[in-house]
């Protein structure tokens, strides 16, 4: 992962969602525009530690793991997308939105796309600018 190596994210606490499991209308396909499929998610979150480093132990000195969890569901909440591509992509604008987001890292997983292949995915890491 030599996006960890970015000098960027030295001064940053990792928040994560892993293996976030999530019912989906996604896909391009007549059969995947028939209903929900099963989506796995991964998020993390990359806070500057200033903006993530409690002084007196209480949740709202940090980015609450809820908010990583209901931008996903808000997101797939809205609606039909058709490529992975949009969706990831989507979801990272949202999380990079946060005041204290410095970067993002989002990937997309159909575990029922092929048999014999755990998934079929899609990653995206986006920095927030720093203009």
């Amino acid at each position: 992962m030599s996006w960890l190596l970015d000098p960027r994210l030295a001064q940053c606490r990792r928040i994560c969602l892993r293996d976030a499991l999530f019912e989906a209308n996604i896909g391009v396909y007549d059969r995947e525009r028939s209903g929900a499929q099963r989506l796995i998610v991964n998020v993390d979150l990359f806070v500057a530690l200033a903006a993530s480093t409690p002084r007196h132990d209480r949740v709202e000195e940090v980015i609450d793991y809820d908010f990583v969890r209901e931008t996903v569901r808000h997101r797939l909440a809205r609606g039909h997308v058709n490529l992975q591509e949009t969706l990831v992509d989507d979801l990272a604008a949202a999380l990079l939105a946060h005041p204290g987001v410095v970067a993002v890292r989002v990937r997309t997983e159909k575990p029922d796309v092929y048999e014999g292949v755990a998934g079929v995915g899609v990653e995206v890491m986006r920095f927030k600018d720093s203009g």
